[in-house]
């Protein structure tokens, strides 16, 4: 069977949330058992290596292939469509959302799409018009067209089902993991990390992109409410690009007398991140709406207890490895804020229980079902 990917979005230098999943669930399809059966095309538009694709073990398939599409506006449409229509692959895997228009057409491979979230329509003002247009006829087009649909948590499955009609014959749950965890750093490691950071104090953290999505305004109120009353030690780290609309957050950090205690480090990479998360007291995540969650997992396997909120696919990702608020109460987040700065033995069960969560979660197990997947959707097509 030939099976073709876009791979455009693994490579890129800045990864967020679908950008690191395509990165690993590529690399993790490409050496699970049986990946040798099939002939491979990875389709990108920026000029890569073959291994660039590898494993952190090196080995990849003897029948992979990297096709470079030239970018041109448009290019899912009017660059990878075409190109498929020419190779003729059994199976086209896009694991972000819009297939190509090209689909429909009689010679077309069989699709499998991956939808993240439908964050557009129950969050519509934390997107753009256009991104809300194009969010919307790709992804109904897409879970429409495929032959299979990934969702990657049980809450987005429910919520295309209930959203579009997708039957639920054609969606498949595979959860998402973490990557690897950086090599522990010693505590002295950590002392330089902090350092570096300009971080002189404990200090709570949050990663990702600064957006109205992530609910980064009350946040900053619950944190700026218990330091001005002097119940908060710890400084507040806000690791991550800003993202659309974010000019509000940053206005609202400088109106707030200790401004100075909220650090913007900007966007952090994979071993920053990892060095910033050893070092933190707590993670906070206390998102609007989330498909997945793949922040959770990051602090839990390193060990940092985790604040997250009670909505979307949160809960069934943290498992009872979190402390669950809802995250338009302010009040409730700043409790909870405080619970994580002084209880210890709060803190200890939280960290226990999130390692023993994350064994849940695993890229290989993920890469085995996706194959899959993709196997049938060829065989079906």
């Amino acid at each position: 069977m030939q099976i073709g990917i876009d791979a455009s979005r693994a490579l890129r230098a800045t990864r967020t949330g679908t950008e690191r999943y395509a990165y690993e669930i590529i690399r993790h399809i490409l050496r699970t058992a049986g990946a040798d059966r099939h002939d491979w095309r990875l389709y990108v538009d920026e000029p890569v290596q073959t291994d660039a694709f590898a494993p952190a073990d090196g080995f990849l398939p003897a029948r992979v292939n990297v096709e470079y599409l030239a970018p041109v506006r448009g290019w899912t449409h009017r660059a990878l469509g075409p190109a498929l229509l020419d190779d003729g692959p059994d199976t086209l895997f896009v694991p972000a959302h819009v297939l190509p228009l090209a689909m429909r057409q009689r010679q077309a491979p069989a699709g499998v799409v991956t939808i993240h979230d439908l964050g557009y329509r129950f969050l519509p003002q934390a997107h753009s018009r256009r991104q809300r247009w194009y969010l919307e006829l790709g992804t109904r087009w897409s879970a429409r067209q495929a032959e299979r649909v990934i969702c990657v948590s049980r809450s987005t499955a429910q919520d295309l089902h209930a959203e579009y009609g997708t039957p639920w014959r054609k969606i498949e749950v595979i959860y998402e993991a973490a990557a690897p965890p950086p090599l522990l750093l010693s505590p002295a490691e950590i002392q330089s990390v902090r350092r570096e950071w300009g971080l002189t104090r404990p200090f709570a953290l949050y990663v990702g992109t600064l957006q109205p999505r992530k609910n980064l305004l009350r946040l900053i109120d619950a944190f700026t409410k218990l330091a001005e009353a002097g119940k908060m030690e710890h400084d507040l780290v806000l690791a991550g690009n800003p993202g659309w609309l974010s000019e509000p957050i940053l206005a609202r950090i400088r109106a707030h007398s200790l401004a100075g205690r909220i650090h913007l480090p900007g966007y952090v990479s994979d071993q920053q991140r990892g060095a910033l998360l050893q070092a933190a007291a707590f993670f906070c995540f206390p998102s609007l709406y989330e498909g997945f969650g793949l922040p959770v997992l990051e602090a839990q396997q390193i060990g940092v207890p985790v604040m997250t909120s009670n909505n979307s696919s949160l809960p069934e990702v943290a498992g009872d490895a979190a402390l669950l608020i809802d995250p338009t109460d302010v009040d409730a987040m700043a409790a909870a804020m405080l619970r994580l700065s002084r209880d210890e033995a709060l803190r200890a069960d939280l960290i226990a229980a999130g390692y023993e969560n994350v064994k849940r979660f695993s890229w290989d197990k993920a890469a085995a079902e996706t194959l899959a997947v993709l196997e049938a959707a060829g065989r079906a097509g």
